[in-house]
């Protein structure tokens, strides 16, 4: 952690060992926190400020704190390469850490498109390319201020590592810092021009220490005087303690955690081994709702939902001025398909854990969190400690996807510390992160639509039936529930539909749910290419020239159909033998990409993915091998959803105990990926989503035409386990 060096404090003394400017702040650096854990930055920063933090010291290292969680996708590396483009600087110079937990308002860490400080909905480089870059040129401009006034004369540039020159004299940036910090603070500056770094395939900052195993994970705190927790929760979900016992052999302490019990003991495989046995001691109070939470009765009211005229459906998008459903019947062809989507469990590979510690004065928290924005009101509730006294530190994550942005396992853990009066580290255990999950919703999807004669679209209908995180997180519960989620991936389609009706109705089902990668468009784009494929048969066209004249007017579209179609052979000619492909498309998370699943029928008669070929398009590519890395391992993702995913429900328990059960890809069963990354001067887009969504619809649609056999029901091999294949 840095010690905060107050910006009256630093223009003020003649003794300054920083910069401060109001879109780049630096400060003195001093080291403290848990060994080993990451750095952060100290909270206790001027609120003027814009979210990301530069430190420019007298050693000549640029040090960036941001707001953005490092969970794999490389953002650290990203946001370095903007700030050293910006100041010319070597890459050895330049230091990335996670930013602090802040409750400022304006949070100054704060996503600029979320306003929240939160991580997810590929938003990071959307979020921050502009500002980031801004920030650090201002940096820069004060630092060319303060050389010209130390040596008047010429014009002052930048030079490569960390220096300025007129032609006859060079300054460090050490040289500046005492001089910077009393002049005055742009409020604007240009840009770099040059592409030194952004742009160019440049190696990860995080990758060396997690290759050595410096690199701290949640996982793997440690602080001084610890103890280890796990925990037991009702098997069934929503339930509740009814009793419990006091002590259990080897347990240091047992807590009632309102929903689990909390076992504490000297370490944690002996934690989680007491939390096991503990389970048939302790009685539970089943929710109300328990009898509703099975997957046949929520399938049954999902089917029954997608055809009622009575429902209440939400329409989140009209275009035209006739009906779609009355224009459909009387098309050249139709289509009316009906789309089915199982509950999918987050399955990171690092299990939830917090470590925290709790005093009467001050609370502590290190937490692999995509969700700081809510960690300290959360322990707020909990300690009753203002939040000046809660710190929280962000380490990196062993996979988030969406289930590290909730609040449950720090809640837990700080519980336990206030209850035990110890630094406590809590570690759920592997069927405990899979019963307890946040879920992905299930999905009942219809698509109704038709073509004329020259087939282009007459009209659409598409009907979503699913649960609503929105409503189930606290969104308004009667009127529209603000769920425009539920349908991503289906509103504002690039396809020339001319009438079209996209409309969202709420299941009921209760089952806890959460933000999964790729969120709605991992649902919706299933049903939405599928159709396009099934319409694209039914007239007789092929699925990519369909595709092609359906988007004729959008050039980004059009660029990664036509990359793709390249890339794959699709129109240079037919699949190898036995072999089949299919392509599916999407315009989302501010990017577009076109994927081709090459397959075959192994001799079990399963699906064999040879290959997979991919085009996209993100915008202005910040770094190409990160956005290839995200691709690739969003095709990774989907491939094990659609074919193996699934969670299943019976009086309220999920069937789900370990990956034993939820079949995940193999490392031999991976495709080889073939990229292709379409030039774009548009702003960055997101990545880290856009990879999965397009995989289920194209493996669909590449196994209908091979066995013309048409899969709407995901996945496509229900009850699967890692002893088959």
């Amino acid at each position: 952690m840095f010690e905060a060096v107050s910006r009256r404090a630093v223009v003020g003394g003649a003794a300054a060992t920083a910069v401060v400017v109001p879109f780049a702040v630096t400060f003195k650096g001093q080291t403290t926190g848990s060994p080993g854990a990451p750095a952060t930055v100290s909270a206790s920063l001027p609120t003027t400020s814009l979210g990301a933090y530069l430190q420019i010291d007298t050693s000549d290292q640029v040090t960036l704190a941001i707001g953005s969680t490092e969970m794999g996708q490389g953002i650290m590396t990203g946001m370095a390469q903007l700030v050293a483009e910006e100041l010319m600087l070597s890459w050895s110079q330049i230091k990335v850490v996670h930013a602090p937990a802040s409750t400022a308002k304006p949070n100054p860490y704060a996503n600029p498109l979320f306003h929240a400080q939160v991580t997810g909905g590929s938003t990071s480089m959307r979020g921050w390319y502009l500002p980031m870059r801004q920030a650090a040129a201002i940096a820069g401009q004060t630092l060319l201020t303060a050389a010209a006034k130390l040596t008047p004369g010429g014009t002052w540039t930048f030079a490569p590592g960390g220096k300025v020159t007129n032609g006859l004299k060079t300054y460090l940036f050490s040289d500046l810092v005492a001089t910077a910090a009393n002049v005055p603070v742009p409020t604007s500056a240009p840009l770099a021009t040059t592409s030194n770094f952004i742009g160019k395939r440049i190696a990860r900052t995080d990758i060396p220490a997690k290759v050595d195993g410096s690199a701290v994970f949640g996982i793997d705190v440690q602080v001084t005087g610890m103890v280890f927790a796990s925990v037991v929760h009702s098997p069934i979900l929503g339930g509740t303690v009814a009793t419990m016992p006091k002590t259990s052999n080897g347990a240091l302490a047992l807590v009632n955690l309102g929903n689990a019990v909390g076992v504490v003991a000297t370490n944690t495989w002996s934690a989680m081994n007491i939390a096991n046995g503990l389970a048939s001691k302790v009685t539970w109070t089943p929710p109300a709702s328990t009898a509703t939470r099975d997957s046949a009765s929520i399938l049954a009211v999902g089917d029954a939902l997608l055809t009622s005229t009575s429902a209440t459906a939400y329409v989140y998008e009209t275009t035209g001025s006739v009906d779609p459903a009355a224009v459909i019947p009387g098309s050249h062809a139709k289509i009316d398909a009906t789309y089915h989507l199982p509950y999918l469990a987050h399955a990171c590979m690092e299990v939830l854990n917090c470590t925290a510690v709790v005093t009467s004065t001050a609370c502590e928290v290190w937490a692999p969190t995509q969700g700081q924005q809510f960690c300290i009101p959360t322990i707020q509730a909990i300690t009753g400690l203002a939040p000046e006294a809660i710190t929280v530190h962000t380490t990196y994550l062993g996979g988030g996807l969406g289930r590290k942005i909730d609040q449950d396992y720090i809640a837990q853990a700080v519980t336990i510390a206030k209850a035990v009066g110890k630094p406590v580290k809590l570690t759920w255990s592997r069927k405990q992160d899979f019963q307890n999950d946040k879920f992905r919703p299930c999905a009942a999807i219809r698509v109704q639509a038709g073509l004329d004669s020259v087939n282009n679209f007459t009209g659409m209908v598409y009907r979503n039936v699913s649960p609503s995180i929105s409503v189930q997180r606290g969104g308004p519960q009667t009127g529209n529930p603000e769920d425009t989620g539920a349908v991503a991936g289906a509103l504002a389609l690039p396809y020339a539909i001319p009438n079209r009706r996209i409309e969202f109705v709420p299941n009921p089902a209760d089952i806890p749910l959460g933000y999964w990668r790729s969120v709605g468009e991992s649902y919706n784009t299933f049903a939405v290419e599928s159709a396009i494929d099934e319409l694209a048969k039914a007239a007789g066209v092929d699925p990519m020239a369909f595709r092609k004249a359906q988007l004729a007017g959008n050039a980004r579209a059009l660029g990664v159909l036509n990359a793709v179609d390249t890339l794959s052979g699709w129109s240079a000619g037919p699949a190898p033998k036995n072999n089949a492909r299919g392509v599916a498309f999407l315009s989302g998370f501010g990017s577009y990409i076109a994927l081709v699943a090459q397959i075959s029928v192994n001799s079990t008669g399963q699906i064999q993915v040879n290959k997979m070929f991919c085009a996209i398009d993100c915008g202005l590519a910040v770094n190409p091998n990160l956005i290839e890395a995200q691709v690739q391992g969003g095709i990774a993702h989907g491939l094990s959803a659609a074919l193996w995913g699934q969670v299943t429900f019976a009086a309220g328990a999920p069937n789900v105990v370990n990956f034993s059960n939820y079949r995940v890809l193999r490392l031999k069963e991976m495709p080889p990926v073939a990229i292709t990354i379409v030039a774009s001067t548009a702003a960055p887009g997101g990545v880290g989503e856009t990879g999965v969504p397009c995989v289920a619809p194209a493996l669909a649609n590449a196994y209908a035409k091979l066995t013309n056999n048409r899969v709407r029901t995901l996945p496509f091999y229900p009850g699967a386990t890692m002893s088959d294949g």
